[in-house]
């Protein structure tokens, strides 16, 4: 297997996370992979709503961080909840003053939008649904542009390495279907989520929990894994991953309805469309099972304004045969965002030495039980930019023997068995038969194939869900609804045995 050196900091991941740690790490040297072409297979690209930041006239970082802890559902660390929103505004205009076409009004200020469980207006949009695709552009053509980062599309992460005290000093990845090795003295992962596990997702369904896995396999500490939100209002249309219907349109007045035309969220939370994302999936998720089924009505709301107010929106319904300016939207949960992921502290530093992390792959805290709406883009900003300074100052060690962490491939065929079993078993309601079945199913899965990375990311969500006996956030047990005492999750994986404590 051939090797290489990289002098700098080797990034995995090329979303919003990952290109802000590569601009902030400057001067130093940066390598950053990814396996898609930029801006192509990563989450923040489909992003639609905006970006959540205390920018104009009655708003503070105060209340946004507020917020965030109410729908964080008593997990969120609030010193972390805090940062986020006190450096959120400087995020915003920095992406603004890289090209990022924000909406504006009038007088030249964000315009600002509503969306569920914010007490203010703060959603800085772009072209109404367009936030991410057009925020991702500015930030990829700085990329390109920036003399020390150099850009390696089409490299697949496959594992990583490392040293016999722990520290990771590099990856391996394949390339042109030939395995290659990287060492480097800091390595950031932000490789996204792990809406590719689930049988309906809004993400691209490339994303399979790998860095998320391999952290753990190498002994990094996980937060949080069974937290998983589902967004409401996937528009149900067959698709593979679901366009998603953006919380922006029932900020802006969308109803949820029934077959019956009845709406009727004011039956489930008093804040009936605004309430938190959860409250919202598992209303839907009882519509539909109950057999009344769910659409969002935009129709008096948005109406005619459609192409021009949601253009994204409005392509993927037309694209389903349904035209949303004169018929209500199909919609259902879908896995949109995972809470938990490696954890670290406020500078992108985890539990392992040379490993660094950013981005929606991270456990800051700053999410708890379920992530404010909104959150995500600014999360990914906030802490690309603090993981890239901290990985730049990362001192180079000497020469170590290395170990290869790499993990086998999952098979088509035994991937999409497992996509189907979370959706049935970890989805919007889940319960201790339901995860049984689903740890023996991957438990099944591994002994055919090994201990793929999807299985891994799986099983920490499983396992966790399982023992986590409780209703929470995005964790919804039937047999257990009601909330017992607020704690974190924490897991290791050593000796490739899960083992959890609780802080």
């Amino acid at each position: 297997m051939d090797r290489i050196h990289h002098d700098g900091v080797l990034i995995v991941g090329a979303g919003l996370a990952g290109l802000s740690a590569a601009l902030s790490a400057a001067p130093r040297k940066v390598l950053l992979l990814t396996g898609a072409p930029l801006n192509q297979g990563c989450s923040s690209a489909w992003a639609q709503g905006g970006m959540a930041a205390a920018l104009s006239v009655g708003d503070t970082p105060e209340l946004h961080a507020a917020d965030t802890i109410a729908a964080g559902a008593g997990l969120v660390d609030p010193v972390m909840a805090a940062l986020l929103a006190r450096e959120g505004p400087a995020a915003v205009r920095r992406l603004a003053e890289l090209g990022a076409p924000f909406d504006r009004t009038a007088e030249g200020g964000f315009a600002q939008s509503l969306e569920a469980a914010h007490s203010r207006p703060r959603i800085a949009r772009v072209k109404g649904d367009q936030a991410g695709r057009e925020i991702m552009e500015a930030v990829v053509r700085a990329v390109l542009s920036s003399r020390h980062v150099e850009v390696r599309a089409g490299a697949r992460l496959r594992g990583l390495l490392q040293d016999a005290e722990g520290r990771i000093s590099g990856v391996v990845v394949v390339q042109n279907g030939r395995p290659l090795e990287i060492t480097a003295p800091a390595v950031l992962l932000a490789t996204g989520g792990i809406g590719g596990l689930y049988g309906v997702t809004t993400t691209p369904a490339e994303l399979q929990g790998e860095g998320l896995a391999l952290a753990a396999l190498a002994g990094a500490m996980i937060g949080d894994p069974e937290f998983v939100q589902f967004h409401p209002t996937a528009i149900d249309i067959g698709r593979d991953p679901a366009p998603l219907a953006t919380e922006a349109l029932r900020g802006e007045g969308a109803k949820l309805i029934n077959t019956s035309g009845h709406a009727f969220m004011a039956g489930y939370h008093a804040d009936a469309e605004l309430a938190p994302r959860d409250v919202v999936a598992r209303a839907i998720h009882a519509e539909i099972a109950a057999g009344r089924g769910a659409f969002l009505d935009a129709r008096e709301a948005v109406g005619s304004h459609f192409p021009q107010e949601f253009p994204a929106v409005f392509a993927a319904c037309l694209s389903g045969g349904v035209d949303p300016r004169i018929q209500p939207i199909p919609v259902a949960p879908a896995c949109h965002y995972h809470m938990g992921g490696i954890v670290t502290d406020e500078h992108g530093t985890a539990a392992l030495p040379g490993l660094f992390a950013a981005g929606e792959c991270a456990s800051t805290g700053v999410h708890g039980a379920n992530r404010l709406a909104s959150n995500s883009l600014l999360e990914a900003a906030v802490f690309g930019v603090r993981a890239g300074i901290s990985a730049a100052a990362e001192a180079q060690p000497g020469p170590r023997a290395l170990r290869r962490l790499v993990t086998p491939e999952l098979p088509p065929a035994a991937l999409q068995t497992l996509r189907a079993a979370m959706s049935r078993e970890a989805g919007v309601v889940r319960d201790a038969a339901g995860l049984d079945r689903l740890l023996s199913e991957i438990d099944r899965l591994e002994t055919a194939h090994g201990r793929a990375a999807p299985l891994v990311a799986a099983r920490l969500v499983a396992a966790a869900a399982l023992e986590r006996r409780e209703g929470r956030g995005g964790h919804f047990r039937a047999d257990h609804p009601e909330r017992q005492a607020a704690q974190r999750t924490f897991i290791t994986l050593p000796e490739g045995a899960p083992a959890s404590q609780a802080a």
